[in-house]
Order: structure tokens, then sequence, then C-alpha cells
């Protein structure tokens, strides 16, 4: 059995990349016990607080903050962090050097789920720090394709991290017994054909045509223009449904609509569209907003919204096509 560590010495681009990796894997397994243990420890419920985004925060929404921030505070590659939960970057006591990492995260990702005992999880982005005496907002809006490495924590019946550090895409699972992250899967491959596809039907009315067109001919099935049936999955975490694809295959949509808050989309490109985007290409499918490549895009502010599409390619390229046409 491999473990992270060992799997980081020998795959990942810099020791810079391996530490921050670790201490993020270090955080997640915290959050991890924090989502399990909630109950026991007063940290259900609301906080009482909002985010930048307007939203309400539950108390693990705070907490799992604070966790993955503090260690990353603690790590000498890490010059600052950016978290989906806070109005700013926060600088560490590191200056900007060589080989020195930014980090994006989103600490919980689907946190409306902890009332159900549904999945949550943690998505997270490095990208390389700049080489000038500080550190700014602008340094951490590249375009996703510049991302040192990417990936997600999933807090379901195991606690499973999934991550890029190269050209492939690998999952660990948590050994409760031992505290190990060890590897079980390798070198995931996303098919470009696919039967399922993951959207919130509720906002059937505000879509656009694009949406509306693909989804009714995956819901006409083997009688419609497909020729084939399809399956709809909808998780309402975007973590929880990019792992059920990266698992066995699929699309996952979150597109704009006519509404005003989503015109633009809802999802954030820093913390949640570039390093998923990363992950699902990397594993040979798309991630696309039906106009750009995701991985293309400069983010324009710290909190920019996108729409998402991603997940087999020949389903990408066919939304594509049906937003141009």
């Amino acid at each position: 059995m491999q473990t992270l560590s060992q799997y980081l010495h020998q795959h990942a681009t810099t020791p810079a990349v391996t530490a921050v990796m670790l201490a993020l894997a270090d955080g997640c397994r915290a959050i991890g016990q924090a989502v399990r243990n909630a109950a026991f420890t007063g940290q259900t419920g609301l906080a009482g607080s909002g985010n930048i985004q307007g939203e309400a925060q539950k108390k693990l929404d705070v907490l799992s903050n604070d966790l993955l921030a503090e260690r990353l505070r603690s790590q000498p590659a890490v010059c600052a962090f950016a978290s989906e939960e806070n109005d700013s970057i926060t600088l560490t006591p590191n200056p900007p050097h060589p080989g020195g990492v930014l980090v994006a995260f989103d600490p919980l990702d689907g946190s409306s789920n902890l009332d159900i005992n549904a999945p949550v999880g943690t998505i997270f982005s490095l990208l390389p720090a700049p080489a000038a005496a500080t550190v700014s907002e602008a340094d951490f809006l590249q375009p996703g394709q510049q991302q040192l490495a990417a990936g997600y924590a999933l807090y379901g019946p195991a606690t499973v991290l999934v991550l890029t550090v190269d050209a492939t895409v690998s999952a660990f699972t948590l050994d409760e017994t031992h505290g190990e992250f060890i590897l079980t899967q390798d070198a995931l491959t996303l098919p470009a054909e696919t039967g399922e596809f993951a959207i919130n039907a509720a906002n059937l009315r505000h879509w656009g045509d694009a949406i509306v067109r693909y989804v009714a001919e995956c819901q006409a099935g083997r009688d419609g223009p497909r020729s084939k049936d399809f399956n709809m999955r909808w998780v309402a975490a975007m973590v929880a449904d990019v792992h059920r694809i990266l698992s066995r295959g699929g699309v996952f949509l979150y597109p704009a609509d006519r509404r005003a808050s989503a015109a633009s989309g809802k999802l954030r490109l820093l913390y949640e569209a570039s390093p998923m985007a990363l992950l699902i290409e990397r594993a040979g499918g798309l991630a696309s907003t039906g106009h750009a490549r995701i991985l293309d895009i400069r983010p324009a502010s710290l909190h920019q919204r996108v729409p998402v599409l991603l997940g087999a390619r020949h389903e990408i390229e066919r939304l594509n096509d049906y937003h141009t046409s």
C-alpha cells in the first residue's frame, strides 16, 4: 500500500507542492473528524455570520476555514491564501520566494447538506506565487491552466482525497485506524461517453435554450434524438457530484440562467470551477462555460462566478455546440 506522502514524493513537481498538499490533507483529515463529531461538540447549525457571498455560514464552515488557515500559515512555502469564506486574501508570515505557493480553497463545499447528513467536501487549488516582494489579490488572478496542483476531499461513508500533482488524477482513502491516506485508485480516467447527467432540474424555467435542449434530449431517452436512456443525479454538493463523475462517468451542469443572481453563473472560478476543471481534464474530460474552456479564463476578481459544464468529453462538446449554434 502506498501512502499519500510516498506518492507525493514520487509525483509532485516540487518539494513545496508536496509539503503544501500534505498540510492540506492534514487539514482535511481534521475537517472530516469535525464533521463526524459535530453533534457532540456543539458545531451544528448556523454561526450567526455571513460570508462575502452573502450566504449564512454554518458553524462548520467557520471551523473548516480556521482548520485549513492554521495549517497553511505554518507552511514556509505558502505566501498567501484565499478562501471562499473570506473577503480578501490572507498573507502568511512567509515572504514571496522562488518556488512559493498561493492556495485558494472552499473549506466546506455543500454545507447545506450537513443538516441531513449528506456528503460535503473541501476543494483546493495551488498556484505559483510571484517573485515580487509582496503578494496582492491580483497575484491570485491566474487562469486555471497555471495551477500547480488541485484536489478535493469528500466526507462521506469514507473520507476520500482526490488530487492531481502531475498529468494524472489519483484517489486516496483515509485509513481511520492509522490516520493515513492510502492510494486506492490511480490514474483515474473519464469515459468520453455517458448515460448520466447531474443538474438542478428545479431551475428549468430559468435555463437558456442550449441547456433546455440538452436536458430535453436526455429525458426523451431511447425514443428521442439521442436514442438512449439517461439517468439524472443531483447531490447538491459539487464535490460529491464531481466525485461520482470521476468514479463512473457522467456530466455535471451548473449553467448560468436568466435570473439576475445567476446571469454570470453561480460557482466560484478560483475555489470551485478551476480546480475541478483541472481534475476533470487530466482524467480525459472537458470543462467549459458553454462558450469558453474554464482553464483558459483569467479571473477578473477574487470571487468571480462562472457557469460550469464538465465531465464526459463528447457530452461537453455537444453542449458547446448547442451554445454556439
